[in-house]
């Protein structure tokens, strides 16, 4: 039982997989940090001094509902989409070309020696 599950864990999707969840969570920290120190600073800053509040997080309907939090939370999932878009539309470009030079087709001797005697024929 535990050489299956050592080669069900050894399995590429499987470490693949754990490896994705890896960089996400780190990602996310980053995103969050951009957040939080560039994008609320730079461009939210002003429409949060126009509502006397010092922060995205304050932001909150009858003092309970902090839909502040929410919107913070929804730019970081836009961000993180939209980066995870583009990483795939280049993987997906740089399997297109790979898949067009795979598609080339191969020559045999056969047919380079027939083509070469068509030529000579001709001549």
């Amino acid at each position: 039982m535990l050489k299956e599950f050592k080669a069900f864990a050894m399995r590429g999707n499987v470490v693949d997989l754990a490896i994705g969840v890896i960089i996400g969570a780190a990602f996310s920290a980053i995103v969050t940090s951009f957040i939080n120190d560039v994008i609320t600073p730079l461009l939210l800053k002003p429409a949060l001094d126009a509502a006397h509040l010092s922060a995205l997080e304050d932001l909150t309907v009858l003092g309970a509902v902090k839909y502040g939090k929410f919107l913070g939370a929804t730019i970081n999932f836009l961000i993180v989409a939209f980066v995870l878009f583009l990483i795939v539309k280049g993987i997906n470009a740089t399997k297109r070309k790979e898949e067009v030079k795979a598609a080339d087709p191969v020559i045999s001797e056969e047919v380079k020696l027939l083509t070469e005697i068509r030529d000579l024929l001709k001549k």
